[in-house]
């Protein structure tokens, strides 16, 4: 089992989260604060963190991006109220490798967190997610593959391939095939619609992928392509374009 460090200002919700996975066989360090995580947290011992958002004295997405920051093997769980699509994309960009909102189901907490320690004892452990486009699988980090249909796979190969940056709808369109000026543009909106559908009924995950509006889509995550006997890292640059007023992100 692993050991895990659990940071929740809310001592009741604190206290009933680490008696459970205490009794799942896991040895739990609880905290109450930012403060007290730093003070506590042992990059040489602690395999996985679960970290609320909303701290006393400080933010939980800040917490995790310093976390990653310092380039150390930790599996990152977010345990948060905050439920909204913007909030999850923007945790799991930043970092984590799962996100859960609140009220906790303490099943799913314990199948999550017995995941995440197999693939870091295994040294299995991967931030990106995996697109096959030889077999057509798109790989969460984490879960199983779910399956995509031809076009759904060369339109996610089309955006993966953009490497982080915005893919205009004439080259997704291009890469299918299709005339650009003769495309009807619905076929495309609908495609993405299907995609992101099929990955959380399979999954049970956003697809973590924004519209930008009159250009195109883009990934917000890191994307591992295999094509062809071929890997390509598609690595993303989160930059202020999350919060730019200029792209609005269509859903």
């Amino acid at each position: 089992m692993a050991h895990l460090i659990l940071l929740e200002d809310e001592p009741i919700l604190r206290h009933e989260l680490a008696g459970y996975l205490a009794e799942q066989g896991h040895m739990v360090d609880a905290v109450g604060s930012a403060a007290e995580f730093h003070t506590t947290f042992s990059p040489a011992n602690h395999l996985i963190a679960l970290v609320d958002l909303g701290l006393p004295d400080g933010d939980g997405i800040d917490l995790i991006d310093g976390l990653r920051g310092q380039g150390k093997r930790l599996g990152i769980v977010v345990i948060s109220a905050r439920s909204r699509t913007g909030d999850k994309v923007r945790g799991l960009v930043v970092g984590a490798d799962y996100y859960l909102t609140k009220p906790i189901e303490l099943e799913e907490l314990s199948a999550v967190v017995a995941a995440l320690a197999r693939r870091l004892d295994t040294g299995g452990v991967s931030l990106r997610w995996v697109l096959d486009a030889v077999r057509g699988e798109l790989i969460p980090p984490g879960k199983a593959p779910v399956a995509l249909t031809t076009h759904g796979t060369v339109v996610l190969a089309a955006i993966a391939g953009g490497g982080g940056k915005p893919v205009d709808r004439r080259c997704i369109v291009a890469a299918l095939g299709e005339d650009f000026l003769q495309y009807d543009q619905r076929r495309l909106d609908t495609q993405i619609h299907q995609l992101r559908k099929a990955v959380w009924d399979a999954a049970g995950v956003e697809l973590p992928l924004r519209a930008i509006r009159n250009r195109g889509y883009q990934f917000l995550v890191d994307v591992e392509i295999k094509q062809k006997n071929l890997i390509v890292a598609s690595k993303v640059a989160v930059d202020s374009e999350l919060n730019d007023n200029n792209g609005k992100v269509e859903h």
